[in-house]
Order: structure tokens, then sequence, then C-alpha cells
């Protein structure tokens, strides 16, 4: 029985010893990056685009920070985060779609430049439209999420 109490000692002994080890191994798998990342500035833009492209308008004005800017195709620009959620819900701007292809991502500290080739197509003005356009983003990190602080569009042809 003595045996069998120290054996059941030493495992216990070593199982105690190990675990902060294991554990310390297991830190860089379960805790996330902390701070920005070219990785999550693309998911920021991405999950934009994903908001745009449903129509969402809470969630494009929860990715746009309040001092936000779009420099339109036609030069033009437009200033405030419900610039796109006011078009939405008065039938004014309907997107179908807003894909994202070849993204170039640079990180600048805390702040990330996101450029994009953008397919998009829906109704503006009750007129169909169907554009590709070269589109530049950019963020910066503020109290540990991304905000889009400017969008340049570029129109591209097909």
């Amino acid at each position: 029985m003595r045996a069998i109490m120290s054996r059941l000692i030493v495992v216990i002994v070593f199982g105690l010893l190990m675990a902060p080890i294991e554990m310390l191994g297991a830190v860089d798998k379960v805790i996330p990056a902390i701070g920005p990342t070219a990785e999550s500035a693309l998911a920021a833009d991405q999950e934009l685009a994903r908001a745009m492209r449903d129509n969402d308008t809470a969630g494009i004005v929860r990715m746009l920070d309040k001092d936000w800017a779009v420099i339109a195709t036609t030069g033009g620009i437009g200033e405030g985060p419900s610039i796109f959620p006011d078009g939405i819900k008065s039938g004014y701007l309907t997107r179908k779609t807003f894909s994202l292809s070849e993204p170039r991502v640079r990180l600048y500290g805390n702040t990330a430049v996101v450029t994009t080739k953008v397919e998009l197509s829906g109704t503006f003005q009750g007129k169909a439209f169907d554009v590709t356009e070269r589109q530049t983003d950019v963020w910066f990190w503020k109290d540990g999420v991304w905000k889009c602080i400017l969008t340049h569009e570029t129109k591209m042809s097909k």
C-alpha cells in the first residue's frame, strides 16, 4: 500500500510540475494577438464589405469612424458614417453584390492601408449599376478595434 501511495504522490507532483509548462505552450495557440495586425485589418475590410453587400446599415456604421470620409469615383467627397446607411434606408442606394479581391495590406503602426479590387452592383437613384473599382480603405486601430477613417474609390474599366 505504501508503494502505491508513493507512486501516486510522484504522479501528482509530476503533474503539478508539468501543468504550468504545458500551459505556457498553449498560450500562443489560445490568446490572439493584441493590437493591430495586417490580418485583422484585412478581416475588418472584409467585414465592412459584407455589411455593404448585405445593406446592413448598423454593420456599416459600426465599422466606420465618426470622421470617416469617402472619395467617390466622380471625385466628390462625402463625410460621416451615415452617408451609405442613410442612402440605403431611403431606397436611394441598394447593393446586390460587393465582392473584394486582390487585397494589398500595409500596416504602419496603428494605421492600415487596405487596397482591393471591388466588384459591385445594385441600384442608385433607381438605376441599375454594375461597376469594378479599385478601392483603398484607411483603417485606424482605436480602442481595440479597427475603424475605417477614409475610403477612396477609383473606377476601373471591365
